[in-house]
């Protein structure tokens, strides 16, 4: 049965290494006959939350400030299968993934019954160094109702761009996007 993807790319790089195991996963994902939507978080209008509490206020249902989000919340709400990919800066996501998912708050109550796939790539050789990260990602999914962690990748020893090619990550994520 062919599912809705969607992947969520915070790579600041168009082509980075972050990006580069996204465009892997989605060739898998295709090529297993699913619908996949990319989208290049940089490319958006994505602004911090403000703590205004409109959506609290509104049963979650609104956000008080008109941008990219409100279509990307949608997608997530309507796809099957979500992928959130970071690069990893000082331990932890970077800023784009970060303020994306501050701002789930208007409508995370709706994000329900999604496999996630979690991907981070950093310059540290240790894939350990990598766990922070995760951990950012899997708080995330804890307050999400039924939300089904799938597949991780922690890209370890990767920092200028290109350097993702030719390592064993990129067959990684093609093949569990061809696992989808």
């Amino acid at each position: 049965m062919s599912k809705r993807v969607l992947i969520l790319s915070a790579s600041p790089r168009k082509g980075g290494n972050s990006d580069t195991l996204c465009d892997e996963f989605a060739k898998g994902a295709k090529e297993a006959g699913n619908d996949v939507e990319k989208i290049f978080l940089r490319d958006k209008k994505i602004n911090y939350c403000l703590g205004c509490g409109l959506c609290t206020n509104n049963d979650y249902s609104d956000c008080s400030q008109q941008d990219d989000m409100t279509e990307i919340l949608e997608k997530m709400i309507s796809a099957d299968v979500i992928v959130m990919a970071s690069p990893v800066y000082f331990y932890t996501l970077d800023a784009q993934m970060k303020t994306l998912i501050d701002r789930c708050c208007a409508k995370y109550t709706k994000i329900i019954n999604k496999e996630f796939y979690l991907i981070a790539t950093a310059a540290d050789s240790a894939e350990p160094a990598l766990d922070r990260t995760i951990e950012c990602f899997r708080g995330f999914l804890d307050c999400l109702e039924g939300a089904q962690e799938k597949g991780v990748i922690r890209a370890a020893g990767v920092w200028m761009k290109g350097e993702i090619n030719g390592t064993s990550y990129i067959s990684k994520a093609y093949n569990m996007g061809k696992g989808v």
